[in-house]
């Protein structure tokens, strides 16, 4: 079976990717900071047959990455590593002048740091996979000038570039940067909770990363709503 490591798993997005990934017959480590959300994320894929090892913690401890890396590895490698954890900065999002540096050092901390630390600690497992691959999780405020988003925004460039990088200096593996657009998740409502306006659901997108993993094109930053326009 192959395996992955997806942080940030436990709601939203990164929950998403987990069942369907299971569905498939993937093995899963997955990461998040809330222990009992991770559990019943977990618990709620016991029935697709898999191996499922749900490892609460921060990524931004150097061992619990060795922990999502080590667990992996009893399950047989890494296959996949889904970097999908993300700290906004400030909830809700302020603008720049009067962001905390602290929230924007956290914003760095979880969304890049970690992103590197944890490829880092993967890396020998990655390469002895005959399908290695690498997904970070950016956003549209890492291209657009956003009000308010600059923090959060800042730190999801930066991770576009390294993950840029990281696809040239490892060209063995597929590194791919992948914005999955609007979507309803618990993150965006911290961001605005103001706005209540419709939002797709998360697992509307999951089919772009499907395709990803499937049809394995080269390295590089991919938009999920353009994806989907080519699986529909």
């Amino acid at each position: 079976m192959p395996v992955a490591i997806i942080t940030g798993a436990s709601k939203g997005l990164g929950r998403a990717l987990a069942e369907a990934l299971a569905a498939r017959g993937w093995d899963l480590v997955l990461d998040a900071r809330g222990a009992e959300a991770l559990e019943e994320t977990a618990a709620g894929l016991a029935g697709y047959g898999v191996r499922v090892v749900p490892l609460p913690g921060d990524v931004t401890d150097a061992g619990h990455r060795s922990w999502l890396v080590a667990a992996a590895r009893e399950l047989g490698g890494v296959d996949l590593l889904v970097h999908n954890a993300s700290a906004l900065g400030a909830e809700p999002l302020v603008r720049l002048a009067e962001l905390p540096i602290e929230g924007l050092r956290r914003a760095l901390e979880v969304n890049l740091v970690a992103a590197l630390g944890l490829v880092q600690e993967a890396l020998p497992e990655l390469r002895r996979s005959a399908v290695g691959a690498v997904v970070t999780v950016s956003s549209d405020a890492a291209a657009e000038a956003y009000e308010t988003w600059g923090g959060y925004g800042a730190s999801k460039a930066a991770l576009d570039q390294l993950t840029a990088v990281l696809g040239v200096e490892e060209p063995g593996l597929r590194v791919w940067a992948v914005d999955p657009g609007d979507m309803a998740t618990g993150l965006y409502a911290a961001a605005v909770p103001d706005d209540d306006g419709p939002r797709p659901d998360p697992v509307s997108v999951v089919p772009a990363f499907l395709w990803l993993l499937e049809e394995r094109p080269a390295s590089g930053r991919y938009g999920a709503p353009a994806l989907l326009e080519g699986v529909r």
